[in-house]
């Protein structure tokens, strides 16, 4: 064989060898140490080994893609084969995909999860609408209320600066009389240095990673509600895909909602030992801000489900048959 035909021989193998992989992006807005993230990296390993390399997914972590506004048109347009989302930031696009946001609706693990199968079948169909698939979710953390000064009721909290980054976060702050400032996490560390905002709400996760404990010394542990991080497939590159190659993300999949449900449940406790080593008050809520807080869960459900209508109702009604 002579070194010319040799090369170009090579030349072909490594085209055809390339040829032969698929990449996909995957973007998610939460930084690459985010418990959500490493699921999500383990995820792409996963199907990386399944298939033997011919699926090769990229994880773009810290919004470093596309903002976490910008990341579910960004699948819906095949822009990103794949993508990972805060469900309740899409509220005012359709309803249902702000279930999980409504406070004191399901307020434990078990109760988050029976929420999620009462929403899925909803969830999965408007999504393939939208020319996507829901490959998989995991809860966040309980949420509760960071605060600079301590507080005894919803009335102490008027006036305050009050991160909101979604409708119902924001809906929370106008009927405690806060001041609603729209911050996604990306930016939160910089909104609390500057003095932007005083208050939010979110689970320890997001107080750890964005070091809250450095601007804001309180933390109340009203478990209101526990959202969901879904990611999510376009249709069209899911198709493309080899049937073994289709299984490999399925199956990863999922590994990856089991594998998330159980770390979120574990992190919860550490996540609420690390803002206490780092300084921070970790408080149980007092009667009084309970009461208050489930007065604006049922004046927000109320709410919703006037917007939700039947098909909002449907699903909260299974859910609480379960």
């Amino acid at each position: 064989m002579t070194p010319k035909l040799s090369v170009a021989l090579a030349a072909f193998a490594f085209t055809a060898a390339a040829s032969a992989q698929t990449k996909w992006d995957l973007p998610t807005a939460y930084p690459a140490n985010n418990f959500h993230t490493e699921n999500i990296t383990q995820f792409a390993a996963d199907v990386d080994k399944a298939t033997g390399g011919k699926l090769k997914i990229t994880v773009h972590s810290n919004a470093s893609l596309f903002k976490a506004p910008e990341i579910k048109r960004a699948v819906q347009g095949g822009q990103a084969q794949a993508g990972e989302v805060l469900l309740v930031n899409f509220q005012n696009e359709w309803p249902l995909f702000g279930l999980d946001g409504q406070p004191f609706l399901a307020d434990s693990y078990e109760s988050a999860w029976k929420l999620y199968q009462a929403q899925k079948p909803v969830l999965e169909k408007k999504l393939a609408e939208q020319g996507m698939m829901l490959l998989y979710t995991v809860a966040w953390p309980p949420q509760g209320i960071f605060v600079k000064k301590e507080i005894n009721s919803a009335a102490d909290l008027k006036g305050v600066k009050w991160r909101a980054y979604s409708p119902a976060t924001a809906r929370i702050g106008e009927l405690v009389g806060a001041q609603p400032v729209t911050v996604q996490q990306a930016e939160l560390s910089q909104a609390m240095a500057t003095g932007v905002i005083e208050a939010y709400m979110s689970s320890g996760s997001t107080g750890y990673d964005t070091k809250t404990y450095e601007y804001i010394k309180n933390f109340y542990d009203t478990q209101a509600w526990l959202p969901k991080n879904a990611v999510l497939v376009n249709k069209k590159a899911f198709d493309a895909l080899s049937k073994p190659e289709q299984d490999a993300v399925l199956k990863a999949g999922a590994d990856a909602e089991k594998r998330g449900w159980e770390t979120s449940r574990k992190k919860t406790a550490e996540y609420l030992d690390l803002l206490k080593k780092n300084g921070m008050a970790i408080h149980a809520p007092s009667t009084q801000l309970k009461t208050d807080m489930k007065k604006v869960g049922d004046t927000m459900l109320k709410e919703y489900l006037e917007k939700a209508g039947p098909e909002g109702q449907a699903v909260v009604d299974a859910y609480r048959k379960m």
